[in-house]
């Protein structure tokens, strides 16, 4: 049976400390959705927590290989790919460990929530949103893994808060020759990791508006040149 561009996973199983599918998931589901994917399209899903991002692109019948670095998120992964009865290649990898590839497609949605802290923890649960203190720690290696692993003519797909800055994200992606565009956008409540951080995101200007209570997610797409 054909699978419609807009179907999604509907249910995810979820080990303890891996990142559950949340607004910006379906967001960027909603992006994939979109691509025009058939048989045969090579996809790399970057950081796959619990895999559905990976799931929904093998239904709509890609052929998908998923990389972590949590070890819980690789075997939550191939549950929900064994669950869903789709085939997904999914690998314990650093990017810094990733082969030049010639994928037609990359999909991220890498932590990218500001933190006090100037680099991402590297352990626990906060390693699945924590992005150092500007939230781009982990958003700028994903653009420059993707130049490497994407074949000319293939795109990147990329979610992150505005407050790691999208016109820091085209730039950077630019200079490794991929050009960069936003093809979505949405304003979400704000979760419970930021509504703890408030004080400090206002006090590093990130938030300017004291009753502020949504965040703006943007999705990015870039393509090889």
């Amino acid at each position: 049976m054909a699978v419609s561009p807009r179907s999604r996973p509907r249910r995810m199983l979820r080990m303890p400390g891996v990142y559950a599918p949340r607004h910006d998931t379906h967001l960027l589901m909603r992006a994939v959705g979109q691509e025009d994917i058939s048989p045969g399209t090579r996809v790399l899903e970057l950081g796959t927590g619990s895999g559905a991002l990976a799931v929904h692109a093998a239904q709509l019948g890609a052929r998908v290989t998923a990389v972590d670095i949590s070890h819980r998120a690789v075997l939550c992964a191939r549950m929900n790919a064994a669950f869903h009865r789709r085939r997904v290649t999914v690998r314990y990898r650093d990017l810094s460990t990733l082969d030049a590839g010639d994928y037609d497609i990359v999909i991220s949605n890498p932590p990218y929530v500001p933190a006090p802290a100037a680099l991402p923890p590297l352990r626990g649960r906060a390693r699945a949103w924590d992005g150092g203190r500007d939230g781009r720690a982990v958003v700028d290696r994903v653009c420059a893994t993707a130049a490497s692993v994407l074949r000319p003519g293939g795109k990147l797909l990329m979610i992150h808060s505005k407050m790691c800055g999208v016109h820091a994200t085209i730039d950077v992606l630019a200079r490794v020759g991929l050009e960069a565009e936003v093809i979505d956008r949405e304003l979400v409540p704000l979760g419970p990791v930021l509504r703890s951080r408030l004080p400090w995101l206002r006090d590093q200007g990130l938030m300017d508006d004291e009753h502020q209570d949504k965040e703006e997610l943007v999705v990015i797409r870039a393509r090889q040149s």
